[in-house]
């Protein structure tokens, strides 16, 4: 045999031993996949359930025309219902609309971890200074204060991952959105806690997505 046929010889050696690894790493990839599909399939995980406990109006100002100033502090409480898994809020903006227009900035909850049935509660100020908002919604919004009652929603988009024992999963949009339904004048049913500032306490679900 020539040395050239010797060094063919071990250059297929080197190439079948290189498929051998790359076959093996698919068939162990392949079956850790299923694995994982099969526990989340078993598991079944439940999005979180939000509630929107209250909300503290400390200012809610429409007299310049098309434009919005807003104050508030609202308190949400987030409920893990899974008992095997936990979640990873990785990023949560809170912020208000009125009639599918942001009103206030985002707010940002800082990042945690929700164990097993775990509840967290967040209260974070939102506020909007001179906001432009629709001339149509302007209008809209001095009717609703006319006639007693205006309709937000509080909002929540973020992050969020699932734990199941030591493996964690990819990010997932997180879109939570709030009713929240505030009385003003002598239908109010809000009370008074500080100069200028009522609470109405409220106890809405929100409506969750992931």
């Amino acid at each position: 045999m020539s040395s050239k046929d010797c060094g063919n010889h071990g250059h297929k050696k080197r190439r079948e031993r290189i498929r051998r690894c790359c076959a093996g790493l698919l068939i162990f990839n392949f079956i850790l996949l299923v694995t994982i599909l099969i526990i989340w399939a078993i598991l079944q995980p439940s999005k979180p359930r939000f509630i929107l406990q209250d909300v503290t109006v400390y200012n809610f100002n429409n007299t310049v025309p098309n434009v919005f100033s807003s104050s508030f502090q609202v308190t949400i409480s987030s409920r893990n219902p899974n008992e095997k898994l936990g979640i990873y809020y990785d990023k949560l903006d809170v912020y208000a609309t009125y009639r599918a227009q942001q009103i206030t900035f985002s707010t940002l909850i800082p990042p945690t971890y929700q164990g097993h049935k775990d509840v967290n509660i967040w209260s974070p100020f939102i506020y909007g200074t001179n906001v432009p908002i629709a001339p149509y919604n302007s209008i809209a919004l001095g009717q609703d204060q006319a006639a007693g009652t205006v309709l937000l929603l509080i909002k929540i988009d973020g992050r969020v991952r699932w734990k199941i024992g030591t493996f964690i999963t990819g990010k997932y949009h997180l879109y939570v959105r709030c009713p929240a339904f505030i009385t003003l004048g002598a239908k109010t049913t809000g009370i008074v806690v500080g100069e200028n500032a009522v609470k109405y306490q409220l106890v809405q679900r929100c409506k969750v997505s992931v």
